[in-house]
């Protein structure tokens, strides 16, 4: 007598194709509005195809890549059961770390780690990926949807982003150009970003409850704690690569993100060269500081240095230029929407951030 075979199927497994079916239908109208006239087809093949004909206007072009991922935010987002802005942070993260180069962001692609996949949820996602895309004039050409079953608990899921940028190698910037007496500027951030978010979650969030995290804040100006941390990075990329192209005299950019102004401006800085920055008095910085940020220091507990080296303290990007150039870098920053203002100047040193 024979024992009779099992029949398993890969949704007996945990794995739906059919909902991975439908996943990829309910995103390509916004896929689609990505699109650049340099992008060959559309989602389905087994690779991306994107042009390289307009690379040929340059005298030496050079792609810039770069990776990242949205980090313990996306905690906070799956106990809010609010998914629709976590992928504007994915592009962020990568689109304004190569466009400090002076590289425009040329086409991106996702990986989506789910736990159990459920198309509404993966189209909430990837429609917040397309809008940062369409933010940064990037086209969305791909990524990649896995379900874990048993991995990853059914409502966990993690984002991973790539972004393919080009530079003209002779018109890049960097810390290459950057000199003794030149003044560096910031652009206002929109909140937390997508960093300190292990410590956001430790102070502000855990223990309390989705209707708490939901009720407004006098400390937040009437804006709720859910509303404040879940506010999407601002994407700069876009803006700054007009402002470039329109003769804006940058000599060098820093993506303030994670280790805050004191790990990030200090990579936009030659070795023999700092960047003073004004630290203001007692009441913060010298520029406006969005309320969430000082609710999290002060939550933390956290010194002025603590600060600084975690949390942006409202500087999304900061610019340096010469100071007789600063004038016309405004004006052109502030004809793509982006405010600026001083944060210090730069000085002989070591490479680094110091503050007064």
């Amino acid at each position: 007598m024979t024992e009779e075979k099992k029949h398993v199927t890969y949704a007996d497994a945990g794995v739906d194709v059919d909902e991975g079916a439908r996943a990829v239908d309910a995103i390509k109208a916004a896929v689609a509005a990505t699109n650049r006239p340099e992008v060959i087809g559309g989602l389905g093949g087994f690779g991306s195809l994107f042009s390289a004909a307009a690379l040929k206007d340059m005298e030496e072009p050079v792609l810039v890549s770069g990776t990242d991922g949205v980090g313990t935010k996306l905690a906070i987002a799956q106990l809010l059961d609010r998914h629709d802005t976590v992928g504007e942070d994915l592009v962020a993260m990568c689109v304004d770390d190569i466009v400090v180069s002076g590289a425009e962001p040329l086409f991106f692609l996702d990986y989506v780690a789910i736990g159990k996949l459920r198309a509404e949820h993966v189209a909430q996602i990837v429609a917040g990926i397309a809008e940062g895309c369409r933010k940064s004039g990037c086209a969305l050409v791909g990524g990649e949807m896995a379900e874990h079953p048993g991995v990853m608990d059914p409502d966990d899921y993690d984002l991973a982003g790539f972004v393919v940028g080009v530079a003209d190698r002779p018109k890049m910037i960097g810390s290459h150009l950057v000199r003794e007496g030149d003044v560096v500027l910031g652009i206002p951030s929109s909140g937390i970003h997508s960093n300190g978010y292990s410590l956001v979650r430790k102070v502000a969030i855990e223990g309390k409850t989705v209707e708490e995290l939901n009720t407004p804040l006098d400390e937040l100006g009437g804006e709720s704690l859910a509303d404040a941390v879940l506010r999407p990075t601002t994407i700069y990329a876009g803006a700054l690569i007009r402002a470039l192209r329109a003769g804006a005299p940058i000599h060098a950019m820093a993506h303030i993100t994670g280790g805050g102004i004191t790990e990030n401006l200090n990579r936009a800085l030659p070795e023999n060269l700092d960047a003073v920055v004004d630290r203001g008095g007692e009441d913060g910085p010298a520029w406006n500081m969005p309320p969430v940020i000082t609710y999290m220091v002060k939550a933390a507990g956290l010194t002025p240095d603590e600060a600084y080296k975690t949390f942006n303290m409202g500087v999304g990007m900061s610019v340096i230029c010469a100071p007789e150039d600063a004038a016309r870098v405004q004006e052109l920053l502030a004809a793509e929407g982006l405010e600026t203002f001083p944060m210090g100047e730069i000085v002989p040193g070591t490479g680094k951030v110091q503050y007064r």
